[in-house]
């Protein structure tokens, strides 16, 4: 068989099972009716990336072109073999500190399984479903790899009550965390609804321990309240307000984009809001606020919002 430019095709080396769909034995799925149930491939997500894995000899494509697409190839034919196929941001850095960490060769393939498949690190994976790999899939994927990064910070503030990080978890800390989440939650939706159909994008900051979180969410909603938002975003959003309201921490939010919808001869109409919070509850923030360069009026009150 042969590549788009007439050069014969082979696969890449450089992800989960050599790049190849089939995976090894540290992640070997179970199988139902001969069927295996899942896959976990890797994915450099830019050219600066491919040519440091290709140089440590991670990687043996011959440009990264060849690499993205011959990956599109192997994620499509995951997605025939595999009920579920899953991939992460494949980060050079990343990959090297967990190999010194665990004293791996990083040239053996059984390292780079390992490294895809470690359970602090389960928070970047994304289902793949067959998207366009170099539109947004690509980019979500390195947000993944960010949003992955603020998870396990928020989860070790709340000592491991978002992921199980911690070996024993007391039941009444565990209670604690998940009301905190529905709090959260709660918060979220009651932004959005107060909003009204549009089209958003919601920042948050809070100010924790160790180093700010944050989280970004583009936000679409329609005329009778359904919404779109990636899985992964909400997930982010739910967790950083979650820790913010279990530990009192200070943090801001801005809810901006167009307001309106086309069942309103498309009228639209630009939008900013913002909250604050410094313990248990959010309220319209007192001042105006600018974040991320995003300038915003004090919101409306979330009480008032059913």
């Amino acid at each position: 068989m042969t590549s788009r430019k007439g050069r014969a095709r082979r696969n890449s080396d450089c992800t989960a099972g050599g790049l190849r769909p089939a995976p090894r034995a540290p992640h070997r799925p179970r199988r139902v009716d001969g069927t295996e149930q899942a896959v976990v491939l890797g994915v450099l997500t830019n050219a600066a990336d491919f040519a440091r894995a290709r140089a440590r000899g991670v990687c043996d494509a011959p440009d990264y072109e060849y690499y993205l697409a011959d990956t599109a190839e192997l994620l499509a034919d995951a997605l025939e073999r595999f009920e579920t196929v899953r991939a992460r941001m494949f980060h050079p850095q990343d990959f090297e500190e967990f190999c010194l960490l665990h004293g791996l060769d990083p040239a053996e393939p059984a390292a780079r399984d390992r490294y895809l498949v470690n359970p602090p690190l389960q928070t970047q994976l994304l289902p793949y479903q067959g998207e366009e790999l170099a539109g947004d899939f690509v980019p979500r994927l390195v947000r993944a790899r960010e949003n992955g990064l603020t998870l396990c910070h928020a989860d070790l503030l709340l000592d491991g009550g978002l992921y199980g990080g911690a070996e024993e978890i007391d039941e009444e800390h565990a209670r604690w965390v998940r009301a905190a989440y529905q709090r959260g939650a709660e918060v979220f939706r009651r932004m959005l609804v107060g909003a009204g159909a549009g089209v958003y994008e919601l920042r948050l900051r809070v100010d924790a321990p160790g180093g700010r979180l944050a989280a970004a969410a583009r936000v679409l909603q329609w005329e009778d309240g359904v919404v779109r938002i990636n899985d992964e975003d909400l997930e982010l959003v739910c967790a950083v307000l979650c820790a913010g309201l279990a530990l009192e921490l200070p943090a801001v939010a801005v809810l901006h984009g167009s307001q309106g919808s086309a069942a309103s001869c498309g009228e639209y109409l630009p939008a900013a809001w913002a909250w604050s919070s410094g313990g248990p509850d959010w309220a319209p923030a007192a001042r105006p606020v600018r974040l991320d360069g995003v300038a915003a009026q004090p919101g409306y009150s979330l009480g008032t919002v059913c």
